[in-house]
């Protein structure tokens, strides 16, 4: 059975709000302990006591989280941002003929454009540029499951400095959560983070996304 001490700390990290309030040293820790106490059911002298040094010892771990951050900030100030419009996504059926797939992608890559496809358990997702998807429906027809247009492709390129420091990308994530934006599909390659959003959408990336 888990000690009071676990569970407050189990607590405060399932409470993000909560977590970043003890990283910056904002937050009174004895209604902290009273709130925890409160909500786990555990409202006794001895556990709020117990909760209260837990939230304290808490609080000095997150200071080596918020030098990460600082290094995780300095990463993004040093990104690029590129921004690709005309964007669909195309999920299909796994069963379809894998030469049709490459076929398509040769015929794409010969011109420069857009295409990134991503093996699933059932299905591939496909990533390209929407004047292609004639083409793609030509050769799968029923095999499409579902195509998601008026799309955006947002690439993030990093300094090789994000390869070592922990918490770029859930950085990275949790803005597009912090500014109600949702990401249709994301993926990353070395030092490039992509991200899929609707193009309506695009000008507040932009603004978020410039730290």
């Amino acid at each position: 059975m888990p000690t009071t001490a676990e569970l407050a700390e189990k607590y405060i990290v399932e409470h993000p709000s909560i977590k970043d309030c003890l990283k910056y040293n904002v937050i009174n820790y004895s209604r902290l302990a009273r709130k925890i106490s409160k909500e786990l059911g555990i409202e006794k002298k001895s556990s709020d006591e117990a909760i209260l040094v837990a939230c304290r010892r808490y609080s000095l771990k997150l200071k080596k989280e918020q030098f990460y951050e600082e290094k995780v900030l300095k990463i993004m100030r040093n990104s690029e941002l590129e921004i690709k419009n005309k964007i669909v996504v195309v999920i299909i059926d796994k069963k379809l003929y894998i030469e049709n797939l490459l076929a398509i992608e040769k015929k794409i890559r010969r011109t420069a454009d857009t295409f990134y496809a991503i093996e699933g358990n059932k299905v591939f997702t496909i990533i390209l540029s929407e004047k292609y998807l004639p083409d793609l429906k030509k050769l799968f027809d029923k095999d499409i499951l579902k195509i998601s247009r008026n799309l955006a492709m947002v690439i993030i390129k990093s300094p090789e400095e994000m390869e070592s420091t922990p918490g770029v990308i859930p950085y990275m994530h949790s803005l597009f959560g912090v500014y109600g934006v949702n990401i249709v599909e994301t993926m990353s390659c070395w030092t490039d983070t992509i991200f899929v959003v609707a193009e309506d959408d695009i000008a507040r990336v932009i603004k978020f996304l410039k730290v």
